[in-house]
């Protein structure tokens, strides 16, 4: 004799699959809502041309990005980017003493640890910040040298490679710019 379920009850494969669909439904809608970002990256950050490919990725998810130059004109350009009104990355253009290294430079800008460098320690990184030392760039009448930095607070996004690609690429870019020709004439 085949039991035939009562009225009014499902069977328990049947009570499975539909909590399953019910479950998915909602871890997916979850995590579409936090990885959105909802804004567009700008191939440059306070006049410097950037690679929004490899920034992209240390920005958080949000609504609106800004982009706040902060310029002390005797020694600190600072460009911060923010997503939804939180700090997400910020670069860094310092003149900094002559004749000292990246690594005394970072002392100055972050307390972790940043081991990893290239460039015979021109440029210092790990995953989430970068620091680099511009060449040419030199301010006689003070003794100073141009140095840059890339620091993403806004994601646990960490990729050593990526911030390497940024600094070099952010340095060089620097190096074009009128900060670096305004002292070194």
């Amino acid at each position: 004799m085949t039991r035939r379920p009562a009225p009014g009850t499902r069977s328990a494969p049947a009570f499975a699959a539909v909590v399953l669909v019910v479950l998915a439904a909602t871890v997916t809608g979850c995590g579409a809502d936090e990885e959105t970002r909802d804004y567009s990256v700008p191939g440059t950050l306070c006049g410097i041309p950037f690679d929004t490919k490899e920034l992209t990725p240390f920005l958080r998810p949000g609504k609106k990005l800004s982009v706040k130059p902060d310029v002390n004109p005797s020694s600190n350009y600072w460009c911060d980017v923010s997503v939804d009104g939180k700090l997400a990355v910020r670069t860094v253009q310092t003149w900094w003493q002559g004749g000292a290294d990246t690594a005394y430079f970072l002392g100055s800008q972050t307390l972790d640890r940043v081991e990893k460098s290239a460039d015979a320690g021109r440029y210092m990184y790990s995953g989430w910040q970068a620091f680099g030392k511009t060449e040419g760039c030199v301010d006689e009448k003070y003794g100073q040298e141009l140095y840059t930095g890339v620091q993403a607070y806004g994601s646990d996004h960490e990729d050593a490679d990526a911030m390497k690609r940024l600094i070099v690429s952010f340095t060089a870019q620097v190096e074009k710019s009128d900060v670096c020709d305004s002292k070194s004439s």
